[in-house]
């Protein structure tokens, strides 16, 4: 089976909760986007307007459908490090982490105490559709599963699907063939099948559920399509 999960890239608050409501009992696991306007030239929340955030963070509230949905950050954020225990505080069980270097690599490694214990966080690494295989290489004993990029600039949801991303997906399972590989950005109805066969085990998918005049439907239709 290929999971579908949807996207949300919230411009506030209630954003996300009016679209957690248009998919409630199709899915049980979103991603949210959160760009922080420094790694990726877009604002989102929770830095688009923090009240409601911070009443997560203080326990006072949860996040919207919290009973409903698993929540995925994907964090494209300048400090991961400082950021992402954020995002876990407010529940996340799966994290993706952007970067490169040494900053990347201080993230992932501050984050291994997560992936232990009876509530073990799930942990992501984004490498773009132009990126060498052999940065995955770095950092595979660190991390649960890969999400290639399927658009070159991140932070941004309904850009065309990057063709280089193939490649890299279907080197990657032939490296690494119990490897999770998830694809985000640019995945729609008319190229999610040729993505999974290129090796992608998960696809995250935005703008061709959110922006459909029917999410539900559209989210019925991509599962149907890849199964």
């Amino acid at each position: 089976m290929i999971e579908i999960i949807p996207a949300i890239l919230p411009k506030s608050f209630s954003d996300l909760e009016m679209k957690l409501a248009t998919i409630e009992g199709a899915a049980t696991r979103v991603q949210v986007d959160v760009v922080d306007g420094v790694f990726a030239p877009n604002t989102t929340w929770p830095y688009t307007e923090g009240t409601r955030f911070e009443r997560i963070l203080a326990e006072d509230e949860g996040m919207p459908f919290w009973e409903s949905f698993d929540f995925e950050f994907d964090a494209m954020v300048a400090n991961p490090k400082e950021e992402i225990p954020k995002y876990l505080k407010a529940g996340a069980t799966r994290v993706v982490v952007h970067g490169a270097g040494t900053e990347i690599l201080s993230a992932l490694e501050a984050l291994q105490s997560d992936r232990t214990g009876d509530f073990g966080v799930e942990i992501g690494l984004a490498l773009l559709p132009g990126d060498s295989p052999a940065t995955f290489a770095q950092y595979k004993e660190l991390v649960d599963f890969v999400q290639v990029m399927g658009i070159a600039q991140v932070g941004v949801q309904g850009s065309a699907f990057d063709e280089r991303a193939l490649n890299l997906i279907a080197t990657l399972r032939a490296d690494n063939p119990s490897l999770t590989i998830q694809v985000d950005g640019g995945v729609n109805l008319e190229n999610a099948r040729t993505i999974a066969s290129a090796g992608a085990n998960r696809l995250v998918v935005g703008s061709a559920i959110f922006a459909s005049t029917n999410p539900l439907e559209a989210l019925e239709a991509l599962e149907d399509e890849v199964n």
